[in-house]
């Protein structure tokens, strides 16, 4: 008579219909108390002994490896669970890279065989369609991915760790309007929907995601001139359409103060959405917003941008080249020629500091500094004098 195995030891059984050896072993139980069976298989008996051993070390070690859970498991996992706090557009934009640039390649792999090189070879491949910024992207996905498997005893290791993201494709470079290119703008948004965005945008440098969550509350067309000092007209830029409405950063919740053409265009401004309230009548949502739709609804980034170039292509440039953020990079480069010091203009641009601003914005910023050549000038005198 077979002498039976301990408890604990696993199982072995022969399976004519597979024709193998068939090696189990229990890895817990449910929450519901159901058993979690833990299998695998081998031509032989002896090839199911082996795996049989490796499933109890396994279960010695704590490591309850899923040996059918694949990359894709793991991925759709992450983004169903591992982004709590994340806002749904954060969410979604993750979902369409992983769904378009991680899944189609590596999703069927299982996790467990997943290996650095595999890794390796999807970069070198991604990197041929995307940015750099882009692969670092999706890469984190990845990486946090298979992070959360890992910490979920899914698999041993994260491999993906010993990976380093390959140099992309060269993005689309971000520009400015020249002096005359941003006359021509603000001349060609006069009598558009998109006038006073298109003024306050370029003259005070706010971020698109700032102006759109603009209130009048927090806008001043008087100011308080009798003060000491005095307070010029000046908006409050204290919120964004980010999750939650907070601003990029803590320094970015600033309050600037207004030019005369700005004071002009939203007085214009809060004329005409008075009498797009009064023409939508019971349709009209009193969100309180500067800009917003016929309606009074927030705007959408992408009616912004279709409506921009509207305005862009009205200025004689070609359309498809410009997005409104770049009124921001503008309003750099438009300060920049005309002197005024970087340490202003990332306070005006509300970065934590001239780094950020020289990081993104180096290309708008004056490339020759003349300060200390003028200074060793007048130290050691012309040579030539």
């Amino acid at each position: 008579m077979t002498k039976r195995r301990s408890r604990g030891d696993g199982g072995l059984r022969s399976s004519e219909s597979r024709q193998r050896w068939i090696a189990e072993v229990t890895m817990g139980y449910t929450p519901a108390g159901k058993r979690v069976v833990r299998s695998a298989s081998g031509r032989t008996k002896t090839e199911a002994k082996d795996r049989l051993r490796d499933l109890l070390r396994d279960i010695e070690e704590g490591v309850s490896e899923d040996r059918r859970y694949t990359v894709a498991h793991a991925v759709r996992d992450f983004l169903a669970y591992g982004l709590p706090r994340r806002s749904k557009s954060t969410v979604d934009k993750l979902a369409i890279l992983a769904e378009t640039h991680i899944i189609p390649w590596l999703g069927a792999r299982k996790l467990r065989e997943l290996t650095a090189d595999d890794v390796d070879r999807w970069l070198a491949d991604r990197a041929k369609v995307l940015s750099t910024r882009s692969l670092r992207e999706v890469l984190s996905v990845l990486r946090r991915s298979v992070e959360r498997a890992q910490k979920r005893e899914k698999v041993r290791r994260n491999v993906v760790l010993l990976c380093e993201i390959p140099e992309g494709r060269a993005g689309r470079p971000s520009k400015s309007l020249t002096l005359e290119q941003a006359e021509a703008v603000l001349l060609a948004a006069e009598g558009t929907p998109m006038r006073a965005y298109v003024v306050v945008s370029l003259l005070t440098g706010a971020r698109t995601e700032e102006m759109r969550a603009l209130t009048w509350s927090h806008v001043d067309l008087v100011g308080r001139p009798d003060a000491d000092p005095p307070i010029p007209p000046h908006m409050m830029v204290w919120r964004s359409v980010r999750e939650h409405g907070d601003t990029k950063t803590r320094k970015s919740r600033r309050s600037l103060a207004l030019p005369r053409r700005c004071v002009e265009a939203l007085r214009a401004h809060q004329v005409k959405q008075d009498y797009m309230r009064t023409l939508a009548r019971e349709r009209w949502q009193e969100t309180g917003l500067v800009f917003s739709s016929a309606v009074g609804t927030e705007l959408d980034a992408a009616n912004v941008r279709r409506a921009f170039r509207k305005v862009v292509e009205k200025a004689g440039l070609e359309a498809k080249d410009w997005t409104p953020r770049e009124l921001r990079h503008s309003f750099v480069s438009l300060l920049s020629d005309s002197g005024v010091p970087i340490e202003q203009i990332s306070r005006l641009m509300g970065h934590n500091g001239t780094a950020v601003t020289e990081l993104v914005y180096r290309h708008q910023l004056r490339p020759v500094i003349e300060h200390g050549a003028e200074a060793m000038d007048q130290i050691f005198g012309d040579p030539a004098a």
